[in-house]
């Protein structure tokens, strides 16, 4: 039996795995190979890397520094968690796992616009397409920044990019906006021009990104979309894990959820949703296992 489970290979599980196993525990990480993590091209603001990683890169770095101390890492998808009489049972396919604790790491999903994946991806590459201002705003400073989006959340989204750059507009995702009278206010305090939609027909045109809108063509050095995301804890919800309405795992200061030894950390928890954040939870989660494992028997070498 695992000391920890640990489901997802982003930042926040990587980490994890690599302060359980240096407490010399038996840790197994199982990563379907999604982190979102991944999609960074370059990210300039995490620290320490003063001329900036991409994703991939920083995800190597961490797996084999896992690695290193022993961490049995996995590729493939679990299915499903259940609660057992000594821990849980983590299953893949026609396998069940067992472990006397398991960490949810499992992060959320980016909500695309409707456009394909082979022009998405190449966009994000090219930073056309970015989806975290607080990480990459920076970069698009004093330049042109469309953000589809609408409501309160697009609102937001827009008003925070305006302390990058001057030239921001809001484009409907849908036919036309749904923004009430204090959105509207804000945005036009702000300069902020919102144009309706459907936002569609989305192409890389030379160094920008063109968008058909009901204004007619449109283009900019880089799009944010501001369409939400998909939280991924169905596992953690299905074993009766308490969660919030956008469906944000509940944990408490030391990252445990609502079930005695499962803990969850990164994304898939409300918070801030940054690498920093997501390692720092991971290392919170990894030292209350410890000591709750130590509680259980003695930790002795």
């Amino acid at each position: 039996m695992d000391d920890c489970i640990i489901i997802g290979g982003g930042p926040a599980g990587q980490t994890a795995a690599i302060y359980l196993a240096r407490f010399h525990l038996r840790v197994r990480l199982i990563d379907s190979g999604d982190s979102r993590a991944a999609l960074i091209p370059c990210t300039r603001n995490h620290a320490g890397f003063p001329d900036g990683i991409s994703g991939t890169d920083l995800l190597e770095r961490m797996r084999a520094q896992a690695a290193r101390y022993g961490v049995d890492h996995e590729a493939a998808t679990v299915d499903r968690l259940e609660v057992a009489d000594d821990g849980f049972a983590v299953g893949i396919g026609d396998r069940a796992l067992n472990a006397r604790t398991v960490l949810i790491a499992t992060g959320v999903v980016n909500r695309r616009p409707r456009m394909g994946d082979a022009l998405h991806d190449a966009a994000l590459a090219r930073g056309l397409i970015r989806y975290c201002p607080i990480c990459d705003g920076y970069e698009v400073t004093d330049k042109r920044v469309g953000v589809i989006g609408t409501g309160a959340h697009g609102m937001r989204e827009a008003l925070f990019l305006r302390g990058y750059t001057r030239d921001v507009t809001l484009i409907a995702p849908g036919a036309a906006h749904d923004l009430d009278a204090s959105c509207e206010a804000k945005l036009d305090e702000a300069g902020i021009v919102h144009v309706d939609g459907p936002c569609e027909r989305l192409a890389i045109d030379g160094d920008r990104l063109a968008i058909e809108t009901a204004a007619g063509p449109m283009t900019f050095d880089s799009v944010y979309p501001a369409l939400g995301s998909d939280i991924r804890s169905e596992l953690a919800v299905a074993a009766g894990a308490r969660h919030n309405g956008e469906g944000c795992l509940e944990v408490d200061d030391h990252q445990r959820t609502s079930i005695p030894g499962l803990f969850a950390a990164g994304d898939v928890v409300k918070g801030l949703d940054q690498i920093s954040h997501a390692m720092g939870e991971a290392g919170v989660a990894a030292t209350t296992i410890r000591n709750l494992l130590a509680e259980r028997r003695p930790l002795w070498r």
